[in-house]
């Protein structure tokens, strides 16, 4: 090939690297692969003996041969004679680098060779998106609502912004069923994840995972994306109620009151993006029984039994209590047992001589500080 053929080709790869930000080397390495294949798919027994230069002077295709006095295979040998066109002093035995002349590819090689070209381009075009996406998960990026799906629900939102733009699904299943949205409307989601897929990367977003909550107050909340406060667990049912376990590193600091802010304008704020959805913030424990009093708030605890056999207890509440211990339709001890990671049986304090577990004959019994009172207080009273 010609030096300015050869420089014609530098001068597009590198306004498609202006234009796509598609390295140069890259895209070289994709023309030379796409040239030998061309090359072997049109030419029998040439396979790894072939290869290719490519400079801005000019594209060359080499097949080396070993030089030998009879040819047998001419993919892969050279007559000495014609060996010492190539190379003056060859012998026997040695190989030498034969120049093919790429002007000889057929109709069917020139096809293969643009295939595998606009195939490497959309490649790296699929790895830029999944390199520049995978750094963000686990993030909230700000995406626009570009078309819904009448049957399914399904909404595709467009991310990103020029030729770093993408389209990633927000299934019905990651979506909030209180919340509505139309085309052209922007909304934040949490990305859960970036594949590799067939078709290019596939971006996984949310707006019902429990991460979004958790990076909502990391963005509204100082001390948490600082470390002094750390978000140990959430709970969450989207939508509806949150409860998030903290822990202050500072044990002068106020994790609770620290999250809920200055006349309570930091959890507002996080309320405000989820449209409403409640949130209640609870002190972590290390102490499991302490830990499960704190997740049934608002409702007061009298005592938790702890299982020893198993990651249950059993928790003790006054009577008028119970129902708020519940919750609507179970919620407050469903979400209170998502967050601790126990099974939690709650009675009220009339039945609290009912047993944890039959076979289970010493249990731990802890009783929380504003509890005992309680206690003591329904104890003088059936007395």
């Amino acid at each position: 090939m010609n030096q300015n053929a050869s420089a014609e080709i530098f001068a597009a790869l590198r306004q498609l690297e202006r234009d796509r930000g598609i390295p140069v080397d890259y895209m070289t390495d994709r023309i030379t692969q796409a040239l030998l294949a061309a090359y072997k798919k049109d030419r029998v027994g040439y396979v790894d003996n072939v290869f290719v230069e490519l400079t801005e002077s000019s594209l060359k295709m080499y097949a080396q041969k070993e030089v030998v006095d009879e040819v047998l295979t001419p993919a892969t040998e050279i007559q000495i004679d014609a060996a010492r066109h190539i190379a003056p002093h060859c012998e026997l035995g040695d190989l030498v680098n034969e120049e093919i002349q790429t002007q000889a590819f057929g109709r069917i090689a020139a096809q293969t060779a643009k295939q595998v070209i606009i195939q490497g381009i959309r490649e790296a075009e699929h790895g830029m998106v999944y390199d520049k996406f995978s750094s963000k998960e686990h993030e909230i990026i700000t995406a626009t609502v570009s078309r819904i799906d009448n049957s399914s629900g399904d909404m595709a939102v467009r991310i990103g912004q020029g030729s770093d733009r993408t389209e990633a699904w927000l299934t019905t299943r990651e979506q909030v069923s209180s919340e509505q949205y139309h085309e052209g409307d922007l909304i934040r989601v949490y990305v859960v994840e970036v594949r590799k897929g067939n078709r290019g990367p596939q971006i996984v977003v949310s707006r019902t995972h429990p991460g979004l909550v958790k990076r909502l107050f990391e963005l509204n909340v100082p001390e948490i994306a600082s470390g002094e406060v750390e978000i140990k667990s959430i709970a969450r049912e989207a939508g509806s109620r949150t409860k998030l376990a903290v822990r202050a590193v500072d044990e002068n600091l106020d994790p609770v009151g620290t999250c809920v802010g200055p006349k309570g304008s930091r959890v507002a704020a996080v309320v405000d993006e989820l449209h409403g959805e409640k949130m209640d913030i609870v002190v972590w424990d290390e102490d499991p029984a302490r830990f499960i009093a704190a997740a049934l708030a608002p409702a007061d605890v009298i005592s938790v039994t702890m299982s020893e056999t198993e990651k249950a207890c059993r928790v003790i509440v006054p009577d008028d209590q119970l129902s708020l211990a519940i919750g609507k339709e179970g919620q407050n001890a469903r979400l209170a047992a998502r967050l601790t990671g126990h099974n939690i049986d709650i009675k009220p304090a009339s039945q609290a001589t009912v047993p944890l577990a039959e076979e289970e004959a010493d249990p731990v019994e802890v009783v929380t500080e504003d509890a005992a009172a309680d206690e003591a207080e329904i104890a003088a009273a059936e007395e």
